[in-house]
């Protein structure tokens, strides 16, 4: 009997240690280990992508569907595929890689010809090229390319859009901030009417002069920041303010996705207090005349608004046809 007694203690004893064992090895590592995700993420949390630019945009970028993602808004227009090539989620320059171009302060000359291009000095004329910019197309074609400058309203664009609409002719009208914030119902009549509406910068500054390159950016993109927030729509072509430019200037222009546009024919029309009568404007712009022309004039301009009529017809009697920028 007493033999029998120790022989189950001992099964028993012998079973508890077997018990005993499973359940340690089954047992849920402590929470303080370290596991291999959280390792990896350390590891992971103090390196910064090879793509990372070393220099974090200031500004916002151009309106995106999510700035515009609200669910009580149903006229909000959502962000198209083509704006995403315009827009800008990054500076495209930080001053240590400007370091290369060339900021000297150009104006925009040219020689005016005889019914041909005018010249343009050689630097110029490569910047163009380089840059991908307009200031006249060459062509055997009598096209013209009619664009206005808007830095402010003095009463004459709704005229010239009458005049434009009653001729069937499209053309390119350059505004500002404060023209796009206090004149946003002519704005949204030059858009509804098929005309473009380019960039003049927010503050109408001399470029060049904006050594900081977010700052200069953001003259650029404000405005249209701005301008999509309104109307949906992106910003293609840029004209600088004065004609003053710089090859820096014109590469920042192109990154952000822009086309500089200059001129080949402009005169002193600006120039409020000093109109010189309609038959100076009409033989002034006449001169200036040349297949793919691209005519500066300034909606400020009187003369230009009550001209305008006559000379569309008489440049259309003589076989001129008057495109978009958009055909350049």
């Amino acid at each position: 009997m007493r033999s029998k007694f120790w022989k189950q203690i001992f099964i028993l004893l012998l079973v508890s240690i077997i018990f005993t064992s499973c359940t340690l090895k089954t047992q849920k590592p402590s929470e303080t280990v370290t596991t291999n995700e959280s390792i990896q993420d350390e590891k992971t949390s103090n390196i910064q992508p090879t793509t990372q630019p070393s220099v974090q945009p200031t500004i916002q970028p151009t309106p995106t569907t999510a700035a515009f993602n609200n669910s009580n808004d149903k006229d909000t227009k959502p962000e198209s595929k083509s704006l995403q090539k315009n827009t800008v989620s990054q500076h495209a320059y930080s001053k240590n890689n400007t370091a290369g171009y060339d900021n000297t302060l150009y104006s925009w000359w040219y020689k005016k010809g005889n019914g041909t291009i005018p010249e343009i000095p050689k630097q110029a004329e490569n910047l163009i090229k380089k840059y991908d910019g307009i200031y006249a197309k060459k062509t055997t074609n009598k096209e013209i390319y009619l664009t206005f400058d808007e830095g402010y309203e003095n009463g004459y664009t709704p005229k010239i859009l009458d005049t434009l609409k009653a001729n069937h002719v499209k053309a390119a009208f350059f505004i500002t901030g404060p023209y796009l914030k206090n004149q946003s119902a002519l704005v949204k009549r030059m858009l509804d009417e098929g005309h473009i509406v380019g960039n003049h910068t927010v503050n109408h500054p001399s470029m060049p002069g904006i050594t900081d390159d977010n700052k200069l950016e953001e003259e650029i993109i404000g405005l249209e920041r701005s301008y999509y927030e309104m109307f949906g729509e992106k910003m293609t072509f840029l004209r600088p303010p004065k004609g003053e430019y710089s090859e820096r200037t014109l590469a920042i222009t192109q990154s952000l996705g822009y086309k500089t546009v200059f001129w080949s024919f402009a005169y002193q029309d600006w120039d409020v207090n000093n109109q010189k009568g309609t038959e100076y404007a009409y033989n002034q712009i006449k001169s200036g005349v040349h297949n793919g022309a691209v005519l500066l004039l300034h909606a400020v301009s009187k003369d230009n608004a009550e001209v305008l009529d006559k000379l569309i017809k008489d440049l259309k009697a003589e076989g001129y046809v008057f495109k978009s920028l958009n055909e350049f």
